[in-house]
C-alpha cells in the first residue's frame, strides 16, 4: 500500500487562480463557432457569445483568458477589429488554414466575453509585425479614462468606460513565428515596447509578460532574463505534449493509440516538471529576489487533426489520455506555485486540447473539462507539503527515433492545498492504464472528521461524442474508508480522484 502524507503545518505558497487559465486564438473554430457565433445566429447567444459554452466555462471556473494569439497575435492589428463590423478589414489568416478573417470578433467582443465569463483579460500584443505606437495606442484605447484620441475612439465605438487589462504579453514566440529573433535582440525590443505600455489607472498596474523559451531552450531564458529582469513581471514558457511517427514525420492520432503510446504520452507530459525546474534555476541566476514569475501560457497535447478536417484548424478529439495529461500537469503546476503565476491550456474550444467541442447547435464537454472543474477548488488555496510513495517506470522516449532513450513516469502524481475554511483538497492521478493503486493517506496532526471524493475514470481511449456527450464524466467516488487521521482508498487505473478532507 502506498503512503500518502499531507502536512497542514507546511504551508508553502499560494496557488494562483490563474494557473487554471485558458487560451483562445483566432485559429480554426476556437473563436468563430466555438466561443462566438454572432448576434444574429440561431444558436442561443448573448451579444454573440454562445450561451452553452459560456455557461460551461463559468461552471468550470475559468479565471483568465488569453487572446488574440498565439502566432496570430504577431500579425494582428487591433484597429482592424474595432468599429462597425461592416467596415472592418477582411484579412488572410496566414498561420491557420489561410482562411479569411473578417475581424467581427475584436477588442470589444473579447472584453464582452470576459465579462460574461467573469474572468480576467490577458492581451497578447504584436511585436513581430506591429509597432511601438500601435501597441501604445491599443493600451490607451483599452484602459485610459481621460481625454485622448484613442479614448475618444473607444467612446465613438460604443464603450464609455475603459476596461481592465490584467496581463499584457509583449509578443509571442518571437524565437519562431513571432519574428525568428535572437534572444538578445528580443530582450532589447521588450524593453522598448514595454516602456509604452502605460499604466493609465493609478490603482492598477498592468502585468507585463516577456516572451520566454520553447521547451528546453535554456539559452533563450538566460539571455532574455539578462535583458528584461528589471522590467518584466513574468516570462512565458511553451510546452506541448506530442507523439511522433519517426518514419512519416507526422503526429499520431488523438484517439487511436497503443498502450505503449499511452505511456509515452504521459511520460512526455511529465517532463515538464524537470523543464520548469531548470528554467527557474536559470531565472534565479538573474533574479535572486524572484520578482519575475514563470508563465506557462501554452501547454497541452498536440496530435494529428481529426480525419476530414482542415489541417490548419488543429481540431482533435479528447480522450481519457488527455485528462490524465491535464491532471498530472496541473498537479505539477500546483507544486511550483511559488514561481508559476499563470498557465493557459491550448485551446479553449475546438482546437488542440480543448475543454469543449461544438458542432452547430451541439456542444460536448471533454474529459479535460472535467479535470479543470475538479481542480478548480485549488484556485487561490495554499499549497501544502505533501508526498506520495509510488513506483516509477522507465518509458521509451517518443522523441528518440533510436528507441534507446527512456523517460520516467510515476504511477501516482498528487498535490494538496488548504482553503480559507481549513478544508484540504487533494488531487491524485493514477497514470497506470491497467493497475489499481492502494493508498493510505495520513494528514499530519489532524483529526479527520469527514472525507468526500469525486473521480474521473475509464479506459484510456474513452471520449465523448455528439451522439454520446456524457459517456465520460465525473462521478462520486466511494471506494475509500475514513481513518482517525486520514483515509485509505483503492484508486482504479487511468483515474483522477479529488478528495475533500475536513
Amino acid at each position: 500500500m502506498e503512503k500518502y502524507l499531507i502536512n497542514p503545518n507546511q504551508k508553502i505558497s499560494r496557488i494562483s487562480k490563474d494557473i487554471y487559465g485558458h487560451f483562445s486564438e483566432h485559429l480554426g473554430r476556437c473563436i468563430y463557432e466555438g466561443l462566438y457565433v454572432g448576434e444574429d445566429s440561431d444558436i442561443p447567444n448573448v451579444n454573440g457569445m454562445r450561451t452553452d459554452v459560456v455557461q460551461a466555462l463559468r461552471d468550470m471556473g475559468l479565471p483568465v483568458l488569453r487572446w488574440p494569439g498565439g502566432c496570430f497575435a504577431d500579425e494582428y492589428h487591433w484597429k482592424d477589429g474595432v468599429g462597425p463590423k461592416e467596415t472592418r478589414k477582411r484579412i488572410l489568416n496566414t498561420h491557420w488554414g489561410r482562411v479569411v478573417e473578417d475581424n467581427s470578433f475584436g477588442t470589444h467582443e473579447f472584453f464582452e466575453l470576459c465579462r460574461q465569463l467573469g474572468c480576467d483579460a490577458y492581451i497578447n500584443g504584436n511585436v513581430g509585425s506591429g509597432t511601438v505606437r500601435e501597441m501604445n495606442e491599443w493600451v490607451e484605447y483599452m484602459t485610459f479614462d481621460g481625454t485622448s484620441p484613442m479614448a475618444q475612439l473607444r467612446r465613438d465605438n460604443g464603450r464609455e468606460e475603459p476596461w481592465v487589462v490584467t496581463y499584457f504579453g509583449v509578443g509571442n514566440e518571437n524565437w519562431g513565428c513571432g519574428g525568428n529573433m535572437d534572444p538578445e535582440y528580443y530582450g532589447c525590443l521588450f524593453k522598448q515596447y514595454e516602456t509604452y505600455i502605460r499604466n493609465y489607472d493609478p490603482d492598477h498596474r498592468i502585468y507585463r509578460i516577456a516572451c520566454g523559451p520553447n521547451e528546453e531552450d535554456y539559452h533563450w531564458t538566460d539571455r532574455v532574463m539578462d535583458k528584461v529582469k528589471h522590467k518584466a513581471n513574468g516570462l512565458s514558457l511553451h510546452y506541448y505534449t506530442d507523439i511522433w511517427d519517426h518514419e512519416t514525420r507526422s503526429k499520431k492520432s488523438a484517439t487511436e493509440f497503443t498502450p505503449l503510446q499511452y505511456d509515452m504520452t504521459l511520460a512526455q507530459a511529465y517532463r515538464i516538471d524537470g523543464i520548469i525546474t531548470r528554467h527557474i534555476e536559470v531565472m534565479n541566476r538573474h533574479d535572486r529576489q524572484h520578482r519575475v514569475d514563470l508563465i506557462v501560457d501554452e501547454w497541452g497535447t498536440w496530435y494529428e487533426v481529426e480525419p476530414g478536417t482542415n489541417p490548419g484548424f488543429l481540431y482533435q478529439q479528447n480522450t481519457m489520455r488527455d485528462a490524465m495529461v491535464a491532471a498530472l500537469t496541473l498537479n505539477i503546476f500546483n507544486k511550483h506555485s511559488d514561481r508559476i503565476r499563470m498557465a493557459n491550456i491550448a485551446q479553449t474550444v475546438n482546437v488542440l486540447q480543448s475543454v469543449a467541442l461544438t458542432e452547430g447547435e451541439k456542444m460536448l464537454l471533454t474529459p479535460t473539462y472535467y479535470v479543470f472543474k475538479m481542480f478548480r477548488e485549488h484556485q487561490n488555496n495554499t499549497l501544502l507539503g505533501s508526498f506520495i510513495t509510488t513506483s516509477v517506470r522507465d518509458i521509451p522516449d517518443c522523441k528518440d527515433a533510436s528507441g534507446r532513450g527512456t523517460k520516467p513516469l510515476p504511477q501516482l502524481i498528487e498535490s494538496a492545498s488548504i482553503d480559507e475554511n481549513g478544508t484540504i483538497w487533494a488531487t491524485v492521478v493514477n497514470t497506470s492504464a491497467d493497475q489499481e493503486a492502494q493508498v493510505a493517506c495520513q494528514v499530519a496532526d489532524t483529526a479527520v472528521k469527514d472525507v468526500k471524493a469525486e473521480i474521473l475514470t475509464g479506459s484510456t481511449g474513452d471520449f465523448n461524442t455528439f451522439d454520446a456527450p456524457n459517456y465520460v464524466k465525473t462521478v462520486a467516488f466511494t471506494d475509500y474508508k475514513v481513518t482517525a487521521d486520514g483515509f485509505t482508498a483503492t484508486l482504479p487505473p487511468c483515474s483522477v480522484t479529488r478528495f475533500e478532507i475536513k
